[in-house]
């Protein structure tokens, strides 16, 4: 006679174990999507979802592509892959095999063996293996936004039908949070050609019109220094005045420009908050440490616009190191040595040539640097990480 069913090992003969199951997975959705909404850059919202979408539904590996006009991936991040595995694997993948195919069919897909489906066509030497698979399309209405897929599950198995009622939910959120960025960082770029716009406007009242009288003085005094040296002299005090008020008159707009949140923390802190604030957000430690006296210790004040500059170039060599070093770790470190104060951004990711790259905000930063009279190095090498310092006068 056989034995009677434990209700405890069987949650559909336990109404109970069900609702508890369903609040589980309703509070699981829940917390992910509103982890999403917090964040509004694109590639920080694109890291939460793939980051909440692996602990949901328990998988190993997890990715999500944005596709591009140009048959590659506009943003393409992972979960379950370390730097040294990016830095092995090579480029980002092209639209081919399943991942093309999903973007054509824009249905989901749920495999035992992906290797196994004849879509699937190849990955490179260093790629993880990838076994079963649940890959489910992120659509705006009939556009697909992007695919996010999901490997190696670790509760043996594989992907169930429940798995792929989740994961659909789940994306349906996904492209809600997708779309709120991209409106938030449109928005946003909007509000910077405006700023710079004003900028550029103060800039020409305020110094334009006194270089312009510099440079007709400055010619006198050289018209003059040969037939009257005294006139000649005397314009070049001139020259020399007013030289100092377009320099005070700059560095006004400037401090207008300095983030709130110096003036809130300080340089110090604001930096600590900058590497915490990362170090929660993505899979790498970011940490920052001091050496020496701070700035703001005993008469180390910093002028406005350099603490603006040290700011700024932190902020875009973190920016960097997050979006394409593919690192495990990244130090932020502020040293305080004799008369400088030195700025280094460290990371252990993919690096990169020197002599072969641009962008990366390289011109920017060290535009930044010199506007201060300080000087900014970058080293870089690849598979061996980069480092970004930045000294300036103290």
């Amino acid at each position: 006679m056989p034995e009677p069913a434990d209700p405890a090992a069987d949650p559909a003969a336990d109404p109970a174990a069900s609702v508890r199951d369903r609040d589980a997975v309703l509070h699981a959705v829940s917390s992910a999507v509103l982890a999403v909404t917090r964040h509004l850059s694109v590639r920080e919202v694109l890291q939460v979802i793939v980051r909440s979408a692996a602990r949901l539904l328990d998988a190993k590996y997890a990715a999500l592509g944005v596709p591009d006009d140009d048959g590659a991936f506009a943003e393409f991040v992972a979960e379950g892959i370390s730097g040294e595995q990016w830095a092995a694997i090579g480029p980002t993948p092209r639209q081919h095999g399943m991942l093309g195919a999903m973007l054509r069919e824009g249905t989901p897909v749920r495999l035992p063996d992906i290797r196994r489906d004849p879509r699937f066509e190849w990955w490179p030497k260093a790629h993880p293996i990838l076994k079963d698979f649940l890959g489910v399309p992120i659509t705006d209405g009939d556009t697909v936004l992007g695919i996010i897929f999901l490997s190696n599950k670790r509760t043996p198995g594989g992907f169930d039908e429940a798995d792929e009622e989740l994961l659909t939910l789940f994306a349906a959120h996904a492209a809600i949070a997708i779309t709120n960025a991209r409106l938030y960082e449109r928005g946003r770029e909007l509000t910077v050609v405006e700023e710079r716009t004003r900028m550029a406007r103060e800039l020409h009242d305020a110094v334009s019109q006194k270089l312009f009288s510099l440079r007709l003085t400055a010619r006198a005094a050289a018209a003059l220094a040969r037939t009257d040296p005294e006139r000649a002299a005397e314009a070049i005090e001139r020259v020399e005045r007013m030289a100092g008020e377009a320099l005070t008159e700059l560095r006004a707009v400037i401090v207008e420009l300095r983030p709130a949140e110096l003036d809130r923390h300080g340089l110090v802190e604001s930096l600590r908050k900058q590497a915490a604030l990362l170090d929660r957000l993505h899979p790498m430690t970011v940490a920052f440490t001091t050496e020496g006296e701070p700035p703001g210790d005993r008469g180390l004040d910093l002028a406005p616009e350099i603490e603006v500059a040290v700011l700024r170039v932190a902020q875009e060599a973190l920016h960097n190191a997050v979006r394409h070093a593919r690192a495990a770790r990244i130090d932020v470190r502020l040293a305080h040595r004799e008369d400088a104060l030195v700025l280094e951004v460290t990371d252990d990711g993919a690096g990169f040539d020197e002599a072969g790259v641009h962008g990366l905000g390289l011109p920017s930063m060290g535009d930044r640097a010199q506007a201060v009279g300080g000087t900014l190095t970058v080293s870089s090498a690849p598979g061996r990480g980069t480092t970004v310092r930045l000294e300036v006068p103290a």
